[in-house]
């Protein structure tokens, strides 16, 4: 059954990470990854506040596995971010490519941070 949740889960994540990060590098006359960046600390955010739920005994074990797991696990992408990260320095953007490792690790994990912190405050 968990194969099930994760494969479930994925099946949503990833066209939603290919839609939302299309949809934000549209936006952006950049060489920065934008859309990466962006669906990466949102994954970061959500798998925060399930972690925090569960961790409080409101959100069940079979969720965190659905959305965490399955659903955030396809919507976050650390091989996108490591190529693109590589790409941009290649390419001579080495003050982006540098730009980009550390603020997506670092907002990455304040967005995860942010979603314990949610949880926390929803489900004391």
């Amino acid at each position: 059954m968990t194969l099930v949740l994760v494969a479930l889960g994925a099946a949503f994540g990833a066209p939603l990470r290919y839609m939302a990060d299309r949809a934000v590098q549209a936006r952006h006359d950049s060489v920065f990854p934008w859309g990466t960046f962006t669906v990466n600390v949102l994954g970061s955010f959500i798998l925060g506040v399930l972690i925090g739920g569960a961790a409080a005994g409101a959100v069940p074990a079979p969720l965190v596995t659905l959305l965490g797991t399955g659903l955030c696990g396809a919507l976050s992408t650390y091989s996108t971010f490591g190529y693109e990260t590589i790409r941009l320095f290649e390419d001579g953007a080495r003050f982006y490519s540098l730009l980009n490792a550390g603020i997506s690790v670092a907002a990455g994990l304040g967005a995860a941070f942010v979603g314990v912190s949610v949880a926390q405050a929803v489900w004391p």
